[in-house]
């Protein structure tokens, strides 16, 4: 995803970089929806929806690991840019 965006066409208040920049700084190669929420002044619902626009956009891939439990990781051309 080149460009931020939003729905109702207000920027914003977290980009795609400060997503990323939550999945290079963690400790394990994977993270769920609430682990990246907690790095965010977002709420956990609007993380996921960032998250899925990510995926879309082929630069996250994300995994159900169980009910509505989700894992999330960098796709490998994300991992080595």
């Amino acid at each position: 995803m080149t460009q931020d965006s939003s729905r109702r066409g207000r920027k914003p208040r977290v980009s795609d970089e400060d997503i990323l920049a939550v999945f290079s700084d963690a400790e394990t190669p994977f993270l769920t929806t609430a682990e990246v929420a907690e790095e965010l002044p977002i709420k956990r619902r609007a993380t996921y929806n960032r998250l899925s626009a990510l995926a879309d956009a082929d630069v996250l891939r994300k995994k159900n690991v169980g009910g509505r439990n989700s894992v999330w990781w960098l796709t490998s051309d994300e991992v080595t840019e």
